[in-house]
């Protein structure tokens, strides 16, 4: 019934962030997602069948607010952007890619894989919206432990960032560790959508798998406990605030 209730419940939460998040890394400036694009405002931009996009969602984002335009306010050109890091491939996670043509696009192979196609379309991808010139670089995790995950990606050669599956809210999800001053960085996407949904291990609606979702909220959740971390979660309201003051997971 979570799915079911997406739609059915309308007890709408205020208005949520949508965050991509910009590192300014000596091997180049990395990008932990895109955003989404000010066309959802367009008439015929969601499928018309699909009653999630038709009931559930209430799309604000402006044209000022797209991840180029925000990136320019801070002082960095898109095409300076050396690699997009995709924790998965929902609108509201891809939705800016038509500004980075030119940088690498990272994406799990899971998850490019499930994305694609009418089947795709079904799980909720607006794949018919990808930029055509769209040929992500496909991971494969390897067994690498980082804490309780079992498997990692490392991406610099400096070591310090690295991606670990992180999956049940899409079947390749992924999550992007950055290590700074002793602490982690804990990109985590929508592998919970909030700091306290995850210390409280709830499943959001719309995961793809439970158990899985359930594993990965127990893996995070030891994680944080073992090494001081920084939780980062796409819509959570105070992930900003948390970042901004490198305040770590008190559990």
């Amino acid at each position: 019934m979570r799915l079911v209730n997406t739609i059915l419940d309308r007890n709408w939460t205020e208005p949520l962030p949508i965050y991509s998040w910009a590192i300014e890394h000596p091997e180049g400036i990395i990008l932990i997602d895109t955003g989404e694009t000010a066309r959802t405002l367009e008439p015929g931009y969601f499928p018309w069948w699909n009653p999630y996009f038709q009931w559930s969602i209430k799309p604000c984002l402006q044209p000022e607010d797209e991840v180029g335009n925000r990136l320019q306010a801070l002082g960095i050109k898109p095409e300076d952007v050396r690699w997009v890091i995709l924790t998965h491939m929902h609108t509201d996670h891809i939705g800016g890619l038509e500004y980075f043509p030119n940088a690498e696009i990272i994406v799990s192979r899971r998850e490019y894989e499930v994305s694609g196609g009418w089947s795709g379309q079904l799980k909720g991808y607006l794949n018919h919206q990808w930029p055509k010139w769209l040929a992500p670089r496909l991971i494969d995790f390897e067994p690498k432990p980082i804490g309780p995950f079992p498997e990692s990606f490392t991406l610099t050669k400096a070591g310090d960032v690295c991606l670990i599956p992180t999956h049940g809210h899409t079947a390749g999800h992924l999550s992007v560790l950055v290590q700074i001053d002793g602490r982690s960085l804990f990109f985590a996407g929508d592998a919970s959508y909030s700091q306290q949904l995850m210390l409280e291990q709830i499943v959001d609606g719309v995961a793809q798998d439970e158990n899985s979702s359930r594993q990965t909220l127990q893996r995070i959740l030891q994680y944080v406990q073992e090494f001081p971390t920084v939780y980062l979660p796409s819509h959570d309201p105070d992930a900003a605030q948390r970042l901004a003051e490198r305040s770590i997971v008190s559990v």
